[in-house]
């Protein structure tokens, strides 16, 4: 890029920043060193390719959304949090958000997960352990107690039985008296994922398909601000993939909802805007740092270019970020301090939209109270201390992470090719990088890709190639045990004795009469979650809705693979 068209950037980016709210605070550094709300090159020089790296707020994005960047609007600090029963969730949100938490983010327990309820006998052992129970609509109220749904955003991590649940978070919203069309939040519902990487599903794709369908349309006609969609890569990248596997295969999936989309004969334009995405951030700060950069510039060529997306809002993809949990080791645990501020700090440095940083005793139980504090604390000390939010992009420009970057890119670009390859040359029922996505998880190749790197990475770690701090480096400690948080069986037979207290409340007939309605809509055209609804606000359990769909649509298993 010649110096002319470089100025010229600079000059739309200046219009577009002055232009822009700001927020009232101390843009210095330090010792009081004021510095530019973003950097590039020198006046009057050229630099090859920067049509690639650009300006904040100007497509491809690669610097960022916005041309304030975090001067602008910081990122939203959302805790994931959930276990035992809503009562006690919700005393751990109150405490979160007291302490300054901008959103908050659910974590289920696993029948939740599974569409199971708590007096299921496949639930038992389990209820309250990984999160928190939700059983019906009455669960949900107690979750928000006291906490107003139409101002606070609320992400849920949810997808198998993604749409029941919201069902339910939208009967509790209504039933505090807020206007549901003024909701804001985001979904998980990201099926795709289950089935590459967290085995958390109910049906076979096709039926999971029809529901999300059926939730994107519902949302982009009656929420317009909801997201009911988060494209999650942070479970494929747990799960054992590389940053360049974690990039593509999550934006694979987002262009398969994309295709999703349009085959309803929705307008990319309008409902793009209501998908988001979920990174995980590693322990390797400059390849998370040029993964997250990539990750804007793909998806704004993509729609752009493959999908026709005409309107700047349809072409942002926004992020929420997790530190890496299985960056977290049981040996030496105070060490996970480190390693999650070292992973929150490359999150900010690539943009992130939000956040959550892990505790650092997760590898061991679910957080205390002291070590979720620590957690929270972590991203402030990030925002308030450090100076990250003062310049946009702070590392644009740098040899290294323009490079990194660029290959990353160039990986992801060739694993699109493949997938689209194993799809073949149609008819597509939806879309080539669906029917894609389709072939690859029947066939295996998704989990057959993320498990050979898996098993790459543990050879370097048995070898002493790639090495851990307190695990295969450096054992020694004077550390002592830490207490962790034990969730009581009580909580599973208060949990089942509720769930019979409100089953033998309600009106039986009323709550079978509205799950046929809905099992009668799912034999149609009709969109499910209207019906679906009317079977929350009778006090239909999840378990109740996810059995009767089970028997229409069947379960899906998993083909045994040698």
């Amino acid at each position: 890029m010649n110096a002319d068209e470089i100025a010229a950037g600079r000059a739309r980016w200046q219009a577009r920043y002055d232009a822009a709210r700001k927020r009232d605070a101390d843009f210095t550094t330090l010792s009081g060193m004021a510095v530019d709300p973003v950097y590039g090159p020198p006046e009057g020089a050229a630099y090859p390719g920067f049509d690639r790296i650009g300006w904040p707020g100007e497509f491809p994005y690669t610097r960022g959304l916005h041309p304030t960047g975090y001067r602008g609007r910081t990122w939203t600090i959302r805790q994931f949090a959930g276990f035992g029963n809503a009562r006690q969730t919700n005393e751990r949100y109150k405490m979160i958000l007291g302490a300054g938490g901008g959103g908050l983010s659910v974590a289920f327990d696993m029948p939740t997960l599974m569409g199971r309820d708590s007096d299921d006998p496949q639930s038992l052992g389990e209820v309250g352990h990984c999160g928190v129970a939700v059983d019906s609509a009455a669960d949900m109220e107690v979750l928000f107690a006291g906490i107003d749904l139409a101002r606070v955003t609320t992400s849920m991590t949810i997808s198998g039985p993604a749409v029941p649940v919201f069902c339910m978070y939208l009967v509790a919203a209504e039933r505090q008296g807020a206007d549901l069309s003024t909701l804001d939040g985001t979904l998980q519902t990201d099926i795709f994922k289950e089935y590459i990487a967290q085995k958390e599903w109910l049906f076979d794709p096709e039926p999971h398909l029809r529901l999300i369908g059926d939730l994107m349309e519902y949302c982009a006609r009656e929420i317009p601000k909801y997201k009911p969609l988060s494209v999650s890569g942070y479970h494929i990248r747990e799960a054992g993939a590389t940053a360049a596997q974690e990039l593509a295969y999550t934006l694979a999936d987002g262009f398969g909802y994309v295709e999703l989309g349009l085959s309803r004969g929705l307008d990319v334009d309008v409902f793009a805007p209501g998908l988001s995405f979920f990174f995980d951030s590693h322990v390797d700060f400059f390849e998370e740092v040029a993964k997250f950069r990539a990750a804007r510039r793909i998806w704004a060529r993509w729609l752009r270019d493959v999908y026709g997306v005409t309107s700047e809002k349809a072409l942002w993809l926004k992020f929420h970020t997790q530190t890496a949990g299985v960056s977290l080791t049981a040996q030496q645990p105070v060490n996970n301090v480190v390693r999650t501020a070292v992973e929150a700090l490359a999150a900010v440095l690539g943009g992130t939209n939000s956040l959550h940083t892990n505790a650092l005793d997760e590898t061991l139980a679910l957080p205390t109270d002291e070590s979720a504090e620590i957690a929270l604390r972590t991203q402030q000390v990030l925002m308030e201390e450090t100076g990250v939010t003062n310049v946009a992009d702070p590392l644009g420009g740098s040899w290294y992470v323009e490079a990194l970057t660029d290959r990353i890119e160039a990986e992801a670009e060739a694993i699109f090719a493949r997938i689209r390859q194993l799809g073949g040359d149609g008819p597509h029922t939806i879309g080539p990088m669906t029917s894609g996505i389709l072939r690859g998880i029947e066939d295996g190749w998704f989990t057959g890709q993320i498990a050979e790197s898996a098993f790459a990475y543990q050879q370097a770690l048995e070898k002493g190639e790639k090495r851990i701090v307190g695990v295969n480096c450096h054992t020694g400690t004077v550390a002592k045990d830490l207490e962790i948080l034990r969730i009581s069986h009580e909580v599973e037979l208060e949990q089942r004795r509720v769930l019979a207290e409100r089953k033998e409340a309600r009106d039986d007939a009323a709550v079978k009469a509205a799950v046929e309605r809905m099992v009668a809509a799912s034999r149609t055209g009709e969109n499910m979650i209207p019906a679906m609804l009317d079977a929350v606000r009778a006090e239909a359990t999840l378990g109740e809705i996810c059995d009767a769909l089970r028997a229409e649509w069947g379960v899906y298993r998993e083909p045994a693979r040698f």
